[in-house]
């Protein structure tokens, strides 16, 4: 994980990293956190942003995914900006009930 700094602030207001390396079938798991007292500002929403991005700028990675509390809240608005589909519910081994959220790779165009 690394830290998610406010620039204008100069101080770290969250964490943002990935759970792990891509999976042999191109899978990474995204994971984010930011401060309550900075929530809503649209850190979150850039973190996951940038995740994304430097995910996909690898050719081994095919789909990028996250998993949120299984009901609506600001991580899930988070994901749905960010183009991630929700795909249902799971059992995390970590944190149990949990909701999947996916964003595919978008096909290159000729």
């Amino acid at each position: 994980m690394d830290f998610v700094v406010d620039r204008e602030g100069r101080s770290v207001i969250g964490t943002a990293g990935f759970k792990g390396p891509p999976d042999t079938l191109g899978v990474v798991e995204i994971a984010y956190g930011i401060v309550p007292t900075q929530e809503g500002r649209g850190f979150a929403t850039e973190a996951a942003g940038a995740l994304v991005a430097f995910a996909f700028a690898s050719e081994h990675v095919q789909l990028v995914r996250a998993h949120t509390l299984p009901m609506s809240n600001a991580s899930t608005r988070v994901l749905e900006k960010c183009g991630f589909g929700h795909m249902g519910s799971v059992i995390d081994p970590e944190d149990g009930p949990v909701w999947r959220w996916e964003r595919r790779r978008e096909p290159i165009s000729s």
